[in-house]
């Protein structure tokens, strides 16, 4: 039984160690991108912290969802966050199964690339939408007679900066017209969708979307508006993204070495090779057409 479980063990060590050889490989090939999507998300807090200044309490505006979903109250606000904790979290660990499950059908820096590709995209979006109109906030810290419904005048440049994180991001007000959950709950859905391959995590993955939806109209932390914004938005912009990028290199085919994005200095050097074979009258073999 130990020899069994040290054998497991260092095939596991071993498979770790590979895939990270391969991940970081990728990652000094895209780290732009990586780079540049992680500091979007900073640029999106920011907006919606300085979107909260201009906020301007009021009456909660008539909407359907809430006609047709009872209120959970204030102190049950936190049913909707813990499911958007839950699948969160649940699809941060299953972009990092390759390093330990033997089924690879994904690269974690290429999926990443493409996550942030779909949330910068969409958060912009976003951001144009609550500049553009500010709607009096329907959370309960946003009503009128609360203390943080309007932040007051920032005394430095750095108190913006800092955003109050996370009381600022949590806390928020303002930032409406389009649900900052919902985009990120259906990037995370859609990438599933696309790239998992058990169809009835699939399938719960789209109940959890739903119940997600509905969770944020009870909780009264954004109107209807803001969810139905999201749920085309968000599939339009994943749809014309998926068109203009190429497809990422499918592993479950068992040709995961072939499949590697080729660099520009690799390809350049693959061409002149056949050029040269070419020219001297030498025939490709075929495998190296395909």
């Amino acid at each position: 039984m130990t020899l069994y479980i040290g054998r497991e063990a260092s095939k596991l060590w071993k498979r770790i160690c590979a895939e990270t050889t391969t991940e970081i490989n990728l990652l000094l090939e895209n780290w732009k991108y990586v780079l540049a999507g992680l500091i979007f998300q900073y640029i999106h807090g920011l907006a919606a912290h300085g979107v909260h200044y201009l906020h301007r309490p009021g009456p909660t505006l008539q909407d359907i969802g809430y006609f047709l979903l009872p209120e959970l109250g204030q102190d049950k606000a936190y049913i909707s966050e813990t499911v958007f904790s839950f699948v969160f979290l649940s699809f941060v660990l299953w972009t990092f199964h390759p390093f330990i499950f033997k089924s690879k059908k994904i690269y974690t820096v290429l999926v990443w690339c493409r996550v942030l590709a779909y949330l910068v995209a969409s958060q912009f979006l976003r951001i144009i939408s609550f500049y553009s109109t500010q709607l009096p906030g329907p959370n309960y810290h946003c009503r009128e007679g609360s203390k943080i419904a309007k932040l007051p005048k920032p005394s430095n440049v750095l108190e913006v900066l800092l955003i109050n994180f996370p009381q600022g991001a949590v806390y928020g007000c303002g930032d409406l017209i389009f649900s900052s959950h919902m985009i990120f709950t259906l990037v995370f859905v859609l990438t599933y969708q696309k790239y998992g391959t058990r169809r009835c995590i699939k399938q719960f993955a789209w109940l959890l979307a739903i119940i997600q939806s509905l969770l944020i109209l009870a909780s009264r932390k954004h109107y209807t508006v803001d969810v139905v914004v999201a749920w085309y938005t968000v599939n339009l912009v994943v749809f014309f993204i998926d068109k203009k990028l190429p497809e990422l290199p499918d592993r479950s085919s068992g040709n995961s070495h072939f499949l590697l994005p080729l660099s520009t200095k690799d390809k350049d050097s693959k061409t002149k090779e056949e050029n040269h074979k070419l020219s001297n009258g030498n025939s490709v073999d075929p495998a190296d057409w395909a």
